[in-house]
């Protein structure tokens, strides 16, 4: 089984051997990694794992029309990584793929939904519950509190990633799933979420949701780290956001994801299979270079942001607020009535 992840990078070379080793273990066979305007050497980083013969590296500067990621997942359509794959998925560098079933392997997701052509895993927000310091260790072990299973707010939580079939039912890969249907070809398309529910046709068209109150996880997750350590939510607000990139992160982002209430250590099960993978690409004396002047360049890079009063501000903010909490039945009735559900 021939299986790929879509990546698109900026400034993120201190996570990259992490990601790739994570993925690798659990048997993505193929990488495609796109980078563009990067000042900490990611871009030198992934012509070394190219050269490595670990992953395919497609540069891609701007001029960035409709945002970076929609660019590249552009440049990725036409990729012969991308046309001969037998399983899809886009994912983002703080995204990592913790599968439950069987051997904790994409074979064993697969085998467990076997008509399954298209596979839906639900983001777990992985708090930042305190940490201020970036520190260079495993993201996995850093950050080990989450969002609860079952939430009714706020509906980003639920949002989910695409393992797919590359079956030819669609024309583009997409950010969350997979785009431009082709008629004839889509209708076939079983559409299973991590749960092992099969999910309604509309979903063959659209949909980036899982269900509301209900349990997502039994199979498959993505652990969402979207926030990092304070100093590393300062570093990304400056890098600015892959997709709707006139924005800049704030408050209201740390907010909806700074969730702490349950511990979830699950992807530790990972662990026999990913820390080899980590331990051989960090053997590489270029790449333990390249991945140290990457750290050395992000805590140089925060101390410099922090020159400027708005990056001052938002980082006293973000000492000051307490994790989320889950809104009651009373308080989520405040806002449901107002709210359109999502697609």
């Amino acid at each position: 089984m021939r299986a790929t992840a879509v990546l698109t990078v900026r400034n993120e070379g201190a996570f990259v051997i992490e990601w790739l080793a994570h993925h690798k273990g659990i048997g993505f066979t193929d990488f495609l990694i796109l980078s563009n305007d990067c000042d900490d050497g990611t871009d030198a980083m992934l012509d070394r794992l190219a050269a490595m013969g670990e992953i395919v590296h497609v540069p891609n500067p701007g001029p960035h029309d409709g945002g970076v990621q929609f660019a590249a997942m552009k440049l990725a359509d036409r990729h012969p990584l991308v046309s001969g794959a037998d399983w899809l998925m886009t994912l983002d560098i703080d995204e990592f793929v913790n599968i439950h079933a069987g051997d904790h392997s994409l074979a064993a997701l697969t085998a467990a939904l076997p008509e399954a052509d298209a596979i839906t895993l639900t983001w777990r927000l992985f708090g930042n519950c305190g940490g201020t310091s970036f520190e260079d260790r495993p993201i996995t072990e850093s950050f080990t509190r989450a969002a609860p299973e079952v939430m009714v707010w706020p509906w980003r939580a639920f949002m989910f990633k695409t393992l797919y079939r590359n079956t030819g039912a669609y024309r583009k890969l997409g950010i969350h799933r997979p785009r431009s249907p082709v008629a004839g070809k889509v209708e076939g398309m079983r559409w299973f979420d991590g749960e092992g529910r099969e999910l309604p046709p509309r979903y063959q068209r659209q949909g980036i949701f899982s269900p509301f109150g209900r349990t997502n996880y039994r199979l498959a997750q993505v652990n969402h780290y979207a926030l990092g350590a304070m100093e590393s939510y300062v570093v990304k607000r400056d890098r600015g956001r892959a997709v709707h990139g006139g924005e800049r992160l704030g408050l209201d982002y740390w907010t909806e994801r700074n969730w702490c209430q349950v511990e979830d250590t699950t992807i530790r099960a990972t662990d026999p299979v990913t820390a080899p993978h980590r331990a051989r690409l960090m053997a590489d004396a270029t790449l333990a270079r390249l991945h140290a002047e990457a750290v050395d360049w992000r805590r140089a890079r925060f101390a410099e942001l922090m020159q400027e009063e708005p990056n001052r501000a938002l980082f006293g903010r973000l000492l000051m607020s307490p994790p989320a909490r889950m809104l009651g039945p009373e308080e989520a009735r405040l806002i449901m009535p107002h709210t359109r559900p999502p697609a």
